[in-house]
Formats: structure tokens, sequence, C-alpha cells
């Protein structure tokens, strides 16, 4: 039996389509806000103004013409001569701008049932055709030019055939026009003025992004000043403030590890120097290796807490970056390979990014693939239309188990519990690479391998 999942479920998962329908931008979503009210309020105002105005305005005027047709018809039935007939037209023509003929002891060649079928569909011609059937009963044919703004009523009489012919504008009013006129105009006139009152509004809010995501990125951030409305400037202060104080934060940590560096250094060296003067010896070479150790364990330290340091990001061949690293690699003894089907499509990529922070990253992912590997992949493409780029780092090793895959990330995290020099390593390979990743404005991640180990996915803004 199936249970029918809530409409809250189906709207928070997207199922309905409307959500994907609605524009991204705040500047299309504000002007969405803007345009569907007046949509709507020229809707609704041109719905009551056609049902309560020109329907109204246009019965009476087709009232007035039919009663001045029914009251000329009953005149000429009355008296049908020709002096008569002349005296009629010539007042219908000056005072009620109407054209009156009569064919004396003509028979109009229409049925009544088949003209009702053959009339236009217009409003217009539906409120005279009524209005005539209400005055008189006779056989009658409309017919309208619309080109030509006439209109002629032709009616079957007892004693002829009378044909009435009268300007389209004795049935309805260009007030209508008039209004639909202004209506529309004001209209655009107000959204125009709208629109660029909005983009005044979005622009500085688009410049902070824009300042946010260089900043994010690693990169200054010199022209943005405050400006917009008091909430925009309250969060660019806001941005200015957390700027400085990672900035002072990164300066302080920077100056304290350089100071660490060389209070660690000396002793280190000294303690080498002393042990160089014991002679050789299982005890000295045992002591040699700790300290090998353990100067190495610094160096993984500080180059975690180092970061990117003050090397300022510039525009490079993604592909260059690529044949390095592999270079480099290859003279270190490790199995890896550049996967030319995507990375001939690096040449023709350059991006903003710190080379040696970088290169580092990507050196740090190969290095641990190839401690547990026979052979590793690296290779790059463009995707979501070039917009980013997207780089992997593929083995063929035994892999991590999936449930790790987070916490690899996390500083000092080892899958492997030993810290011996076989293995290598004090758990800061991958969290340098997130850190280096993030601070480009990038995302890490691990999948399982096609090869069966280790896939690593970093994927960045071009």
């Amino acid at each position: 039996m199936r249970i029918p999942l809530p409409a809250k479920i189906f709207a928070r998962d997207g199922i309905f389509p409307i959500k994907r329908m609605l524009p991204k931008t705040l500047f299309a979503r504000s002007l969405l806000i803007l345009v569907v009210p007046i949509l709507l309020i020229q809707l609704i105002t041109t719905t009551v103004f056609f049902d309560r105005h020109w329907n109204r305005m246009t019965s009476r005027l087709a009232f007035a013409v039919s009663g001045e047709i029914a009251m000329i018809a009953a005149q000429i039935e009355e008296d049908s001569s020709s002096d008569n007939v002349k005296d009629i037209s010539n007042y219908a023509a000056s005072s009620l701008d109407l054209l009156i003929g009569f064919d004396k002891d003509a028979k109009l060649d229409v049925d009544p049932v088949e003209n009702e079928g053959a009339m236009w569909g217009s409003m217009v011609i539906k409120t005279l055709d009524n209005e005539i059937r209400e005055h008189m009963d006779r056989p009658f044919l409309l017919d309208a030019d619309f080109e030509e703004k006439w209109m002629e009523v032709t009616i079957q009489l007892e004693n002829g055939v009378l044909s009435v012919s009268l300007p389209q504008r004795r049935l309805f009013s260009s007030s209508s026009y008039i209004f639909l006129i202004w209506m529309i105009g004001a209209s655009v006139i107000l959204l125009a003025i709208a629109i660029l009152f909005m983009r005044n509004q979005i622009r500085p809010i688009r410049r902070l992004a824009i300042a946010a995501e260089r900043f994010g990125k690693g990169r200054d951030v010199h022209a943005y000043k405050l400006e917009g409305a008091a909430e925009v400037r309250q969060a660019g202060q806001a941005f200015l403030d957390m700027r400085k104080r990672i900035q002072r934060q990164i300066t302080q940590r920077t100056e304290m590890l350089a100071g660490v560096s060389h209070d660690l250094r000396t002793p280190l060296t000294r303690m080498k120097l002393q042990l160089a003067m014991l002679g050789d010896s299982p005890d000295v070479d045992a002591m040699k290796n700790d300290l090998s150790e353990m100067e190495r364990m610094i160096e993984g330290y500080l180059e975690f807490v180092r970061g990117e340091g003050g090397e300022q990001v510039s525009m490079i061949g993604l592909g260059d970056l690529l044949h390095k690293v592999v270079v480099s690699s290859k003279r270190q003894g490790k199995d890896i390979t550049l996967v030319e089907s995507v990375g001939a499509e690096t040449e023709d990529i350059n991006m903003m990014l710190r080379p040696m922070a970088f290169e580092r990253c990507l050196t740090n992912l190969v290095n641990n693939a190839g401690k547990y590997a026979e052979h590793v992949w690296i290779g790059a493409r463009r995707i979501e239309d070039g917009s980013k780029v997207e780089i992997t780092v593929d083995d063929n090793g035994p892999g991590i188990p999936e449930d790790k895959y987070e916490e690899v990330f996390k500083p000092f995290y080892r899958v492997d519990s030993s810290r011996n020099v076989a293995t290598g390593g004090v758990g800061l390979g991958l969290p340098i690479a997130m850190d280096i990743v993030h601070s480009h404005g990038g995302k890490i991640w691990l999948e399982k391998s096609e090869q069966g180990g280790l896939l690593v996915v970093i994927r960045l803004p071009v």
C-alpha cells in the first residue's frame, strides 16, 4: 500500500515545477515582484472597465443608433415617396451622421436565420444586432468594414429595401483607447523608473558579493567602498571588519610561526651536531632517526599552519602546472600519468592561482596516492559551460572506507594509526590540500575510483 507524501515534502524536494521556474538573481526576482502586481492591476482594471464602462457605453450608443434607424424605417414605410425619402435622407445626413438609401419595391436577398450565423464575432456588431432586433421585427443585414471604419445596415421594409450607412464612431467612444493608452504608458514609465531604482539598489549588493568572492579566493580587495541602503552598508561594514580581523590573524600567525620555526630549528641543529660528534653506534643511529622524524613532523606542522603565506595570485596555465607536478613526481620514482583525453584541454585553461601553494596541494595529493598505489592518474577538464574546472587525482591503491571520506580531511587524522617512516606523514596532507583549495574558492572531496582505489576531485571557478 502506497502512503501519499505530504505536500511540504514535494515542495521541499523541488517536485513542484514553480520553484524551478522562478528567476535565480535578486534583480530578476525584484522585477518579478514589481511586474506581477502591475500586470494584475492592469488585467483587473481592464476587465472591470470593459465590463462596466465599454460594454455599457457600446450598448447605449447601439441603442440610440438602432432607435434612429427604426424611426427612419417607420417614416419611410408611411410615406415612400421620393420627396419624403429625400427629406429624410438630408435630415439624417446633416443631423444624425447617417447616409440613407431606399430601393423601392426591392427584396432583400438574405434569410434572417442565415444572416445571424454569418455575422461577425465583433462585440460592436453583436451589440448593434441585438438592439436592432429589439427595436424592429424585420429582416436585416449588417456589413462592417473596419478598415474604412464604416458600417452598413440593410433592412427589408414592406415597400422596399432601406440601407443605412454610418461611421463606426457612432457605436463606440474613443475614450476607451485613450484610457488604455494612458494606463499602459503610465505602467511602462513606472516600470522603467522601478528598474533603474532596483539596479541602483542591487549594484552595492553585487559589488559586496564580488568583493567577498575575491577575498575568499585570496585576492586583494581595494576598490570596495560602502554604498547603498543602510542594511547593505551594515553588511559591507561587517565584511570589512571581518577582513581586517582575518588579515590581522594571518599576519600574527605568520610572525609567530617565523619565531617558532627559528626557535625549534636552533636546538635541533645543535642536537644534530652533537650526535655527529658521538660517532657511529646503534644508539646514536636510533637517535638520529628520531631526530630526523621530529624535524620532518615539525616541517609538516609548520606547513599546515603556514597556509598560503603572503604569496599573491597570478594568471598561470593549468596545463603547465600539471605537467610540472607530473615531472616532479616521476623524479621521485612515482608512476604517474597525465590523462591525455582531458589533459589536452588544460592547455587553454588560464586561471588566477597561487602557483606555489596550488602546486603544493597537487603534490600532496599525488604523494598521498603514490604511497599506497602502484599507479596514479591526474587530469583536468572544463565543466558547467566552462565556468569551472575539475581536477582529478586517481589511483589503483587499496582505497579507504567510504565512512572515512570526511574524517581524513581533519588535521592529524590518519586511517593508519601508526606514525612510522614506512607509511610516513602525520595526517596533514589532505588538510593542507583542502585549505589551499578552499582559499581559492573551490571544493574538494573523495570518491571511489574506477581503478579500484581512491579518486580525489577538486572543483575550482575559472
